[in-house]
């Protein structure tokens, strides 16, 4: 492929990989107190919060809130707040939008609180209650980062006033809102500190510790320091230059360097961290080459802590076979037979779904018996032996019996006849799912009729295996019948523009100001690499790669450049029929 530095043209790294830092974030720091410890059953009695960013405070609220309810005496005894003193105070509709307001007054706001699903749990309530939207602010938990970096060796336990003692906080907390909410934000600064030194520097970061960096990771920091701040693909490599992990971001140093701090809490990635030895940056001109590369290396060396992407030739297909007397088949290969196929599907499960919507559907034989020459042209061939019939010289089988089966195997049905529901059936696979969708939604709504919920669920299941299958096939086959096509993306003042050759992503690269357009797309033509075409839905690349160039030229901002032939989907294809691949429990089974 065809790629550019991003180093020296300033390519803008995505806030995923960049995150936002420590420094440029508000954080709200909030305490409250309730009558209880129910926030479906006790309220709000105080609130108190302080804004702070940078290490300085911005601002801070504190009011009294009327419960509406009586306060216990246990309460009053631990906080000091009396019936008395709220009587006189707002109730809560009148404090939760001021609350709200000084939590939105910065769109880089993070919410902290000690123990913190108590406080956001009372809110959460409050807001429901007042049918008020909770705006899901990213929240620290003081209590989690505590328990995470300071051992019981270090501190006895992990109160706030334990841990407050402990940062040297100038605020006694003392159970009244604002008192613990100041206390809380010492807290919070003496963690932050503590968790510096670990390469945690982002809020994301912040938010991702539970527990401190092993050994190993601290060890290997370093293999981070000389990594390009450009896009691409990573790979950890061990002693021997195996691959043991492979992963892509906008900004390779960083993103590296994040798997030896505290930020990140996935066993076997800790695991992996005692055996990395060195990291082999690849750099890509664009985010598409990133995610495909990353694609194409899981699926080659097969490193062994990825876990997604890693088997594709494991997936499985739904076929109808090309014989006399076609049956449906679950296959792993793709084969150049001019049969129809669906999917790929992640579980040979989930094939044998979609395979049963179609057998719902249409009576096509299920048994694996050879068509003979005598099939469906009586109850037995001509020239067979005594007591020999159709299809293999076999029996009719129960699904004949019952009429689940054309039974061309005993002269029921002609092969004219069969011939017609093999037709039906590949339209459906490959055209128009209409005639599977009707059967099975007619079926569900008379189980639903009935009360048989469980069983209109196993239909509703059926048929969004079916029409998953169908519509990643048919989306597959539309790009992959495509020989050239070249698109391209802006992003900013440059253009992300890539080649795609039959569903195979052939060259990328970025067009930047004062670059000659005709002369950069005639380059990145003549020096794409060439696909030639193919059988089947995917047949020059991954289907993973194939949906990730799709999905990159769905996005509003990619503009068609140019195309030789047809890129074009059946027009009542299955993506008619995508809401149905949702389909909510409650059609299925209606609440009781």
């Amino acid at each position: 492929m065809v790629r550019q530095s991003a180093a020296s043209t300033g390519v803008q790294t995505s806030l995923g990989d960049l995150g936002t830092p420590l420094a440029e974030t508000t954080f709200v720091v909030l305490d409250l107190e309730t009558t209880g410890t129910s926030a479906s059953n006790a309220r709000i009695t105080e609130v108190g919060a302080v804004k702070v960013r940078g290490g300085e405070v911005l601002d801070e609220l504190s009011t009294l809130v009327d419960p509406g309810v009586l306060i216990p005496a246990s309460i009053t005894l631990l906080t000091g707040i009396t019936q008395s003193m709220v009587a006189t105070a707002p109730p809560i509709e009148d404090v939760l939008p001021k609350v709200l307001a000084f939590l939105d007054s910065d769109p880089d706001t993070a919410l902290v609180a000690h123990n913190a699903p108590f406080d956001t749990g009372f809110l959460k309530a409050a807001c429901e209650r007042q049918g008020l939207e909770w705006p899901g602010y990213p929240v620290v938990d003081t209590l989690r980062l505590a328990r995470a970096l300071l051992p019981r060796s270090e501190i006895r336990n992990h109160k706030l006033g334990t841990l407050a003692a402990f940062y040297g906080a100038p605020t006694t907390p003392n159970h009244r809102a604002l008192d613990d909410a100041r206390a809380t934000v010492s807290v919070l600064h003496g963690l932050i500190e503590r968790l510096g030194p670990m390469g945690v520097h982002s809020l994301e970061e912040l938010r991702a510790v539970s527990k401190p960096p092993s050994r190993a990771q601290i060890a290997r920091r370093h293999l981070a320091e000389d990594l390009p701040e450009e896009p691409g693909v990573y790979v950890f490599t061990d002693a021997r230059g195996d691959s043991l992990y492979v992963g892509k971001s906008n900004n390779l140093r960083r993103r590296v360097r994040s798997y030896f701090t505290a930020a990140e809490n996935r066993r076997r990635i800790r695991e992996m961290a005692g055996l990395v030895e060195g990291v082999t940056p690849i750099v890509c001109a664009t985010e598409l080459e990133a995610s495909v590369r990353e694609l194409r290396i899981i699926a080659e060396r097969k490193p062994p802590f990825n876990r997604r992407s890693r088997n594709p030739e494991r997936a499985s297909w739904v076929k109808l076979t090309t014989d006399a007397y076609p049956r449906l088949s679950v296959v792993r290969v793709v084969r150049d037979d001019g049969a129809p196929y669906i999917g790929p599907y992640a579980s040979a499960k989930d094939a044998e779904r979609a395979k049963e919507a179609l057998l719902h559907t249409l009576p096509l034989r299920q048994c694996t018996h050879s068509p003979s020459a005598g099939a469906g042209k009586g109850r037995r061939g001509e020239g067979s032996p005594p007591g020999a019939v159709g299809i293999g010289w076999a029996e009719p089988c129960v699904l004949a019996q019952i009429g689940r089966c054309g039974a061309p195997c005993d002269g029921s049905e002609s092969l004219q006849d069969y011939t017609a529901h093999a037709d039906a059936a590949a339209e459906a696979m490959t055209g128009d799912p209409a005639r599977v969708v009707a059967a099975h939604t007619a079926r569900i709504d008379e189980l639903a009729a009935d009360l048989r919920y469980e069983e209109a669920a196993g239909h509703r299941d059926r048929l969004a295996a079916f029409l998953n299958g169908a519509r990643r096939a048919q989306r597959l086959s539309a790009l992959s019948a495509v020989p050239h096509l070249v698109a391209a993306r802006r992003t900013g003042a440059d253009w992300e523009t890539c080649v795609v050759r039959h569903g195979r992503l052939a060259a990328s690269a970025v067009l930047r100001p004062g670059t000659d357009p005709a002369a950069f797309l005639a380059s990145l033509v003549a020096t794409a690499e060439r696909v030639p075409a193919g059988h089947g839905p995917s047949p020059r690349a991954l289907p993973g790669e194939s949906e990730l160039i799709l999905d990159w030229l769905a996005d509003p901002a990619t503009r068609l450049v140019e195309i030789e032939g047809e890129w074009t989907c059946p027009l009542r294809g299955a993506e008619a029929h995508a809401e149905l691949t949702h389909w909510a429990h409650g059609r299925a089974a209606p609440a009781q």
